[in-house]
């Protein structure tokens, strides 16, 4: 079926927040399926509309939501913001906690991965250490085997010094 854009908006503003009211009930409602709904509710989401899902409290969000709401809100300034937050139906404290929880996201990981970085070149540089080692002392063996062998055969052709 095709439903009118004014309709589909209508019903996302019921969804959204402040709203939040459940798909089921709007559903019922309306006479629409539950799945046309949460495809609209997804579709938003794609096009970067903060819509969470069934969790009605905005702390219970998802962080993509939660996200979307700092994206649209990084261009704002005080007045805009609470203006955002009151219709939004959440507080101007909990978008800037959220917003810098995203700023300090990566703070950790980049740390993290520097070092590891760094211990993945130190054992690099163990494990080469380590290959030069064992093969001086295999080339060390192998000559000290071949010594073994000819001083054999040496004394198998002239006899053992010793027993003379």
């Amino acid at each position: 079926m095709n439903y009118s854009p004014e309709l589909k908006e209508a019903l996302l503003r019921r969804m959204l927040p402040p709203n939040n009211e459940s798909i089921t009930k709007i559903s019922k409602e309306e006479g629409i399926s539950e799945q046309t709904l949460r495809n609209w509710r997804n579709k938003a989401r794609a096009e970067g509309i903060a819509a969470p899902g069934k969790e009605a409290t905005p702390d219970n969000w998802s962080t993509q939501d939660k996200f979307l709401i700092v994206v649209e809100t990084a261009s704002m300034n005080e007045t805009e913001l609470a203006e955002y937050a009151r219709k939004k139906g959440l507080y101007v404290e909990q978008i800037k906690a959220w917003c810098d929880a995203c700023m300090n996201a990566n703070g950790g990981v980049a740390k993290e991965a520097a070092r590891l970085n760094r211990e993945l070149k130190e054992s690099e540089k163990e494990r080469k250490k380590l290959e030069k080692e064992l093969a001086r002392k295999e080339k060390a063996l192998a000559e000290t085997a071949a010594l073994l062998v000819l001083r054999k055969k040496a004394d198998a052709i002239w006899g053992d010094p010793e027993d003379e």
